[in-house]
This record gives structure tokens, sequence and C-alpha cells, in this order.
């Protein structure tokens, strides 16, 4: 793989600073998104320096950077929970399976339309639980065990409110200030960095009784381990497999809207397929190497290419100096206040609910949009993701078949005004025994049965024949094949003809398919409404031959 089409030493030298830059921003998050997620720091940056890594080589996005992200968090922390860090890579060894699978079957495309509706109501819901995760820590609360329900957490909180401790709140507080204002002043200096390093001085310089990462877990690994793979057996598989999908679900979407966001910042055309395929490669290889499930970082990736990145070479070095400080400075890392962890998982909270869009949609959009947002939203908050996702899924789809029965009609052409249509039927000279009828929009199952009782309540009037225009039909599916099938047959035992005006050739290839064409009669299959009309009078003639007219 050609790593950069244009390697001279200014672009190896923007590409070497966007990769240092970037692996500042994200050792404190890989290592705040391993907390948030159930299970020690080492294993978020494990994820960041292997995946990152195979994410930069593999992907479809030359500026892409992968790690853990938030998106990840709700659902890892119910798995650990359940099943154990071993249940989590049974999954995610899964869910790399099923990404590669969607890439190879060109899924990619399809995945970035995903309703937004449903992805603002599982993210913003997803924000809402990584908040409600760090407020023992942000507040400094001695509690032992949280619940994992959102209910239980603030129960919890509220009856233990008495155990705050005012100097994590004061680091956390700080750190949130840091966060949120130093750009103004310190532009070319990541805050997060800066915001730990104000932590950190302030707990060792004046001896701070709040808890560190070197206090909770103890000493971190300064080396990646060797691979390894769980006992794989069908039960647990069988098991973790809707978690499995989840995580391959939340990986793609992530990934591609952030391949998106990358190629809008650049002007760069980034390969969907290939991005999965990536993905897939990359959480194999991160489990493998005790690391989590990973995707593409948003605000990584943006920070990426406004750091100057010319090509996939920022990501690797991205990911070679986290290596190269999880073996150099592992001490210093150890002295990471928990309190300053929080305060950025807050702030990447409330950037993840993204409440602008949200009320957009709740007090803006259409009603079933701010329903299938608040279903969405609310099952991720209080039953879980897995849940939110399909229900919020099914929803989305239940209101696309609305729509696309609402834009689908049949109509009666000589009943309906047709000005501003110079095909129009009102200008055309119709026989008094030939219906004309007009089908608008997708042939399909939700319009099929409105097709049938309309035709049938039609064919009681017993024209001499029927002209069905469908110059404005995209597609049929099977259903609405079945029901003109059904039409066909019902309308030669009244001796009533059916013409088709205006199908494209793609409808013509389903007819012949499905042996429509044969049963229609290839010379009722017209071009036009000009063509049909000189067909029904064809048939007039043939069915009245002493008139030639239609029967009064």
């Amino acid at each position: 793989m050609k790593i950069n089409n244009n390697l001279n030493y200014e672009n190896l030298k923007n590409d070497l600073f966007a990769g240092f830059t970037i692996a500042i921003v994200a050792l404190p998050l890989a290592m705040a998104f391993a907390i948030a997620s159930g299970v020690s720091p080492e294993k978020g940056l494990f994820t960041a320096i292997i995946a990152g890594f195979l994410i930069s080589v593999f992907g479809g996005s030359k500026y892409q950077i992968g790690g853990p992200t938030g998106a990840f968090v709700v659902i890892l922390y119910g798995i650990i929970a359940s099943y154990g860090y071993e249940g989590l890579v049974i999954a995610t060894l899964m869910a790399g399976v099923i990404l590669i699978i969607m890439g190879l079957l060109k899924l990619g495309n399809i995945i970035k339309f995903i309703p937004y509706p449903v992805t603002m109501g599982f993210t913003s819901g997803i924000a809402l639980i990584i908040f409600s995760t760090q407020v023992k820590d942000f507040f400094g609360l001695s509690i032992t065990n949280v619940p994992a329900t959102f209910l239980g957490q603030w129960i919890t909180y509220a009856t233990n409110i008495q155990l705050l401790n005012p100097y994590a709140l004061l680091i956390s507080i700080l750190s949130l200030v840091i966060l949120t204002k130093s750009k103004k002043v310190f532009s070319k200096i990541p805050s997060p960095i800066i915001a730990i390093i104000v932590g950190i001085v302030l707990v060792y310089a004046f001896n701070l009784p709040v808890e560190t990462i070197e206090s909770k877990f103890g000493q971190i690994p300064n080396s990646i381990p060797f691979p390894s793979l769980p006992e794989l057996n069908f039960q647990k598989m069988e098991l973790l497999f809707p978690s499995a999908l989840s995580i391959a679900f939340l990986g793609a979407i992530e990934s591609l809207m952030c391949a998106v966001v990358a190629d809008g910042m650049t002007g760069y055309k980034h390969n969907s397929n290939k991005e999965l395929i990536g993905q897939g490669i990359a959480n194999i290889g991160s489990v493998l190497f005790g690391g989590i499930p990973a995707t593409g970082a948003l605000a990584r990736t943006a920070t990426n290419i406004k750091a100057g990145a010319t090509s996939r070479l920022s990501g690797i070095i991205h990911s070679v100096m986290l290596f190269l400080f999880m073996l150099l400075l592992s001490p210093l890392i150890l002295k990471i206040p928990l309190a300053t962890l929080s305060a950025i998982l807050v702030v990447v909270a409330w950037n993840m609910a993204e409440v602008k869009h949200f009320k957009s949609i709740l007090f803006k959009s259409p009603k079933r949009d701010r329903i299938v947002l608040l279903v969405t939203f609310l099952l991720t908050i209080f039953v879980n993701l897995n849940t939110a996702i399909q229900i919020g899924m099914l929803l989305a789809v239940i209101v696309f078949m609305q729509r696309l029965i609402e834009v689908s009609e049949i109509s009666n052409l000589k009943t309906v005004p047709q000005e501003e249509d110079p095909d129009s039927i009102t200008l055309k000279d119709v026989p008094p025994c030939i219906e004309v009828y007009e089908i608008n929009g997708p042939f399909f199952f939700g319009i099929a049965d409105k097709f049938k009782s309309t035709l049938n309540v039609v064919a009681k009037r017993k024209p001499s024949a029927i002209i069905l225009r469908m110059r404005n039909v995209p597609i049929i599916d099977s259903t609405g094949i079945k029901n003109l099938e059904e039409f066909i047959e019902s309308s030669k035992i009244q001796n009533i003809s059916l013409i088709i005006s205006g199908a494209d050739y793609k409808l013509r290839a389903k007819f012949e398919k499905y042996g429509l064409t044969d049963k229609i009669g290839n010379e009722n299959i017209c071009e036009n409404i000009d063509l049909a009309l000189v067909r029904a009078r064809e048939i007039i003639k043939i069915k009245h031959p002493e008139t030639g007219l239609c029967p009064k």
C-alpha cells in the first residue's frame, strides 16, 4: 500500500508534526475512554496504538485517525459487566469479521444513509450516559460500587453526596475551565495536555488527597502484550452475537461519518467499503493485543487535518509516538488525576450530545422524526443500546415506508387536473370506454394494496381497456409484480384489456423476468401515452367490429 504518493521533505515534516500532535491529544482520551468502558487505562493505549496503526494502513480514508471513542463506552461497559473482558474480546472479534463482510458486500454507501434522527438519538443518549458515569470521579465521590443503570447511578449519587471530595471537585472544575478556555491563550498546545499537567502539578505540589491512575489501577505496563485468543465456543458466540452486531454497526457509522467529514475538510474522496474492511481488521488486531473496539475518531481526525497531515503517514506516526509515550512516560502517566480525565470526558459528552441539532429535530422536524429521535434516545438511556438501535432502525424503516406510501399514488387522469403537464390526458382525445390511471412513485408493497382495490373498482365499470401510465414509477417490487399479475388475470376474465404506458427499460426487464410481458402482450406495452391511445382504439375496433366505437 502506498503511504504517501507525494513523499518529500515538506510533506514528511507536516505528517511528523500532525502525528506528534494527535498522539498528544489521543493519550488522555484513550485512557479516559478505557476507564469509562470499565477496563484499565492501558487497554485504551493498546487500542490507540494497534487499531490506530491498522486503520491508517488499511482504511479507506488517508486522513482518518482511529482509536477508542465515546460511541462505544455504553455498550462496552455493559458487555464487560455481564461477560467480562473475555466476552468483549469475543464480541469484538465477531464484529471485526462482520465489518469485513460488510465491506466485501459493498455496504459502505448504504450505511452512510442511516436516518439522522436514529443516529442523533443514540449518540445523544450515549453522551448523557457518559456524563452520568463521570459524576463519581468528577465530584470525587468515594463510592465503591456504582450501578450500571442510569437511574441507579443518580440515586446512588444523590444518597452519597456527603462523600464529595472538595479537592477532586476543584481539580475537575479547573480542568473544565482549561479544556474550554485555554485555546484562546495557548492555541498551539492541545487543551487536554494542559489540563493534565496542571492537575498533576496541583495534586503533587500540594499533596491533595485525590484519586489518580496509580492509586486506582496500580502500575500500567510499558509494552504491548503478545497476541492471544480467548477460548471460543458456539454458545458464547451465539450469546454475544447481538453485542457484536452493535459494535460493528456503531463502528461502521462512526468511521464513515468521520470519513465524510474528513472529505469535506480536504476534498479527498474516501472509499467506504475499504474503510469498513480496514475497521474490521483494526478491531480484530486491537483485541488480539489486549485492546478494546476502535473506530474513526472525529475530533482526532479533524485535528490531524488542521495540523497539516498530507497522508496516512501521520496516523502511523501517531501510533508510533503513543507507543513511545507509553514506553518512556508511564511513571508520569500514572500520576494523572481521575478528576482531570473525568472533566475531559464531560467535555467529550457535551460535544457528542450536539444539543443544538437535538433541539432542532425535537422542535422543528416532522412529528414522526421527533418520535424516532425520542424513542431511540430514551431506550439508549433507560434500556440498552442494542435495543435502542434495533427499535430506532425499525421505527425509521416504518417512517420511510409511510413517506413512500404518501408520495406514491394511483389516480384517475380523467378527473385529476394536469394543466402543467404537456402530455396531460386532458389534452388528448380519450374514448369514453377507456380508463386511464397513473401510478406516481415506487410501485412497492406499500401501494400495491391501494392499486389492487382501485383497479378492482374500475373493472366493475366494464371498460374496454385500462391504460396504466407508469412513466413516474422508478421501481417495482415483488408484491407490486404479484398484484399486477393478479389484475391481469382478473381483467382477462372480464374481457378488459390492460395497456401499459411509459414503463422504462428497468420495469420492462422486470416484466420480462416474471413473465408479465407475455401475459400483458408485447403490443400492449407502449412507450408513451399517444401510442397507448392508438393501441386502445385498435382494441375497441377488435372488440366492437360492427361500429369500431365504444358501446353506448
